[in-house]
């Protein structure tokens, strides 16, 4: 080997040179991976002029990224199909029978108006539109916020019906569609209805007047002033009580010293059964109209006096508008405001303000009591007639 050969030195292959295996490749490009992933925080933190500013900046790509991800669901949420549920009428003809039970007539007609606008909005499908469109619908129908009323929770009351009848929860869940409007409702510190005696006078008055121009019998004309004195006398309610009433109810309270008339649990809105004393006045008017009437008869001739005054518009002193029925128990209540009639005995008469615990536990007053109190007050006033 000559001295030439010796001074060279061998060359090595550099490690970019050397075969690599499948193995080698794939750890290099990992760590090739690993450091571009180091190196972006870094060109970012190296923009940006304290620590403070980096996290900052990050909150602002966090939060991007998440409102953009709230607005793809919103898009995706209102694009697919909402969720709908199947009833049948006969499903509703169900419910309206079961929700008609043991109500009176005027209770019947909103309930069958309701079941009509319901089946009329829906056709049977439950979802978001169907349920809407029946909302709307009743909204810009009726005016008043009772109508509102009758109509949305009839709706309500009917979903949670086909919720437990199906076993499907679901249907409760359109409630929220069914909501009344939060409406600014006007707030009244006191009744702008003001009945006073002199109204009540006047009504008497007209009747006599009709009885002199031959409109009305003068039998007729007993029997409307008998309803207006014991209307005003006592305070009972037009449509549940004095309705009600029999001739024999009126004759077995005449045979006592102290005559007071039993009103029945089913003649009493509320369904309460309570003594009711008759002024001298109130004998007398039903005594003029007693008659020969079976004792099972109707005291009063309630429907054809409703239809009379109807006609005739009678009209009161200190508000513009006309006698109704209800005026009766007003007057009662409001005057008896003026004789200070004793708080008690008048929540006990009217069955006006007896649902607490002492009327339900504590309270029973006695016919005699009842009297007696009652004649305390009202002893003073008569009627002209």
């Amino acid at each position: 080997m000559s001295d030439d050969e010796d001074d060279k030195t061998e060359e090595l292959p550099t490690a970019d040179e050397l075969p690599t295996s499948a193995e080698d490749e794939e750890t290099n490009k990992e760590a090739t991976d690993e450091q571009e992933r180091q190196k972006k925080p870094l060109e970012r933190a190296i923009q940006v002029t304290s620590l403070v500013d980096y996290a900052a900046a990050l909150i602002r790509e966090e939060r991007a990224a998440y409102l953009a991800n709230i607005g793809r669901d919103k898009q995706a949420v209102s694009t697919s199909d909402a969720p709908k549920l199947r009833f049948s009428e006969s499903d509703l003809n169900n419910f309206v029978a079961h929700r008609k039970t043991g109500l009176a007539a005027k209770s019947l007609d909103w309930i069958d108006r309701a079941s009509l606008a319901l089946w009329k909005s829906t056709k049977g499908e439950v979802s978001r539109r169907t349920v809407t469109t029946l909302r709307e619908s009743v909204l810009a129908k009726y005016s008043s916020p009772d109508s509102h009323s009758k109509v949305l929770s009839f709706a309500v009351a009917f979903l949670k019906f086909l919720a437990k009848t199906k076993m499907e929860p679901r249907y409760t869940s359109f409630e929220v569609y069914l909501e009344m409007p939060r409406a600014v409702k006007e707030r009244k510190s006191m009744t702008q209805r003001i009945v006073t005696k002199d109204d009540i006078e006047n009504v008497l008055e007209f009747i006599k007047q009709a009885e002199r121009d031959e409109k009305i019998s003068a039998e007729r004309s007993a029997q409307y002033s008998a309803i207006v004195i014991f209307g005003a006398f006592t305070g009972q309610r037009s449509e549940a009580t004095l309705a009600k009433l029999t001739v024999g109810q009126f004759m077995e309270a005449l045979q006592s010293e102290k005559p007071v008339l039993q009103v029945k649990s089913s003649q009493d809105k509320i369904r309460m059964s309570h003594f009711v004393p008759l002024h001298p006045q109130v004998i007398s008017a039903v005594k003029s109209i007693r008659g020969g009437r079976k004792d099972e008869g109707h005291a009063f001739a309630y429907s054809s006096f409703l239809s009379w005054i109807k006609r005739q518009k009678i009209p009161m002193t200190l508000f513009n508008g006309h006698f109704v029925f209800g005026d009766l128990r007003k007057f009662c209540e409001q005057h008896g405001d003026i004789i200070q009639w004793e708080h008690t005995n008048r929540a006990y008469v009217l069955t006006h303000g007896v649902s607490g615990v002492d009327w339900s536990f504590y309270k029973h007053p006695l016919p005699d009591s009842v009297y007696d109190i009652y004649m305390k007050y009202w002893g003073g006033v008569s009627l002209k007639t």
